[in-house]
């Protein structure tokens, strides 16, 4: 396979320090960094293939593709949607950064015959070293490439750190200073020990911990990431056979922007389809929802989307319950 022509000769070869700032979760989702041995025409087409892959599966928010129809014929064309590419070196080699043209991904996406619970925000990294200090991008490779594999971002700390304790609690303060710095609702912290770990996944509030055994750090991190993605895809990757239809009751709406806000943020949402007022109480409002995934669902994917929205305490007679912050 080769690009065009055109496409060859406006792409410079860019051998160059990888900077720092490309740890950052990338700048669009359509873009992916995959390793390569050399710049062979055959490691570069793997490459696309390897990073197509990836994209698809952010894009269809976090499904797993490979059995759908057309799949494995899309990924070896994938050169015909690259947008850009260019070779970088890393502290780890040689990589290739790809990024696809959005609109061929989303029509291919739509062919595959994929109903989307829309793509995932980032998961942000809070990883401590067994001395107790938080690792950096270096040290948490492993984790993020077994993650961005299966389609899951990261994005490290960045500034000021945000009280490790606080957020492990799911306190709803430090939950706003996160959706506010870094844009998501969802939160890996963890504290690595000899031969073990411990973990807690924060998703719209909701925490999740669990533990681990390992030979090696880089063992226990390579789970961790693959771990972190198996629980996500069971708490948000859910999609209905059909059109759902629920009520949603959300509290802490303080005003009317509070309320316009909260509309938009629905209306904007891929996978609902219809939103209706039914009534309003003290400061909350019971929503009728129809979507394309269920309603408990589309809670838990707002909650995580780092939208100032955290999933709340049952209500009567709403089917999922959310929480605005301020």
């Amino acid at each position: 396979m080769r690009l065009p022509c055109l496409l060859i000769v406006t792409l410079l070869l860019v051998f160059a320090a990888l900077p720092a700032s490309h740890a950052q979760v990338a700048s669009s989702p359509y873009a992916v960094v995959v390793p390569v041995a050399d710049t062979s025409d055959a490691q570069r087409d793997q490459a696309f293939a390897t990073a197509l892959g990836q994209v698809l599966t952010r894009i269809a928010g976090g499904q797993d593709l490979r059995s759908n129809a057309g799949y494995a014929d899309a990924l070896g064309k994938a050169g015909s949607m690259v947008q850009k590419f260019q070779y970088q070196r890393a502290a780890t080699g040689l990589v290739l950064d790809v990024e696809f043209e959005p609109g061929s991904v989303r029509r291919l996406v739509s062919r595959l015959g994929v109903q989307s619970a829309g793509i995932k925000p980032p998961v942000l990294l809070l990883v401590q070293g067994s001395d107790g200090r938080l690792l950096d991008q270096a040290a948490l490779a492993s984790l993020a490439s077994a993650a961005a594999a299966r389609g899951t971002n990261v994005v490290y700390p960045d500034g000021d750190l945000p009280d490790l304790a606080r957020v492990a609690a799911a306190d709803p303060a430090a939950l706003v200073a996160v959706n506010r710095q870094y844009h998501t609702g969802l939160v890996l912290l963890g504290k690595l020990r000899d031969g073990g770990a411990d973990w807690t996944l924060i998703s719209g509030g909701q925490p999740q911990r669990w533990s681990d055994q390992g030979a090696s750090a880089d063992a226990l991190l390579d789970d961790a990431g693959n771990g972190l993605v198996d629980r996500l895809g069971k708490q948000l990757n859910v999609i209905g056979a059909g059109p759902s239809e629920g009520k949603l009751w959300v509290s802490g709406l303080d005003s009317a922007m509070d309320y316009a806000n909260l509309v938009a943020i629905l209306q904007d949402d891929p996978t609902v389809k219809q939103v209706q007022t039914l009534g309003a109480q003290n400061s909350g409002v019971l929503l009728y929802v129809k979507a394309s995934v269920p309603i408990g669902a589309l809670a838990a994917n707002l909650a995580a989307g780092g939208r100032l929205l955290l999933q709340g305490e049952p209500h009567p007679g709403a089917d999922a319950n959310l929480r605005w912050l301020h």
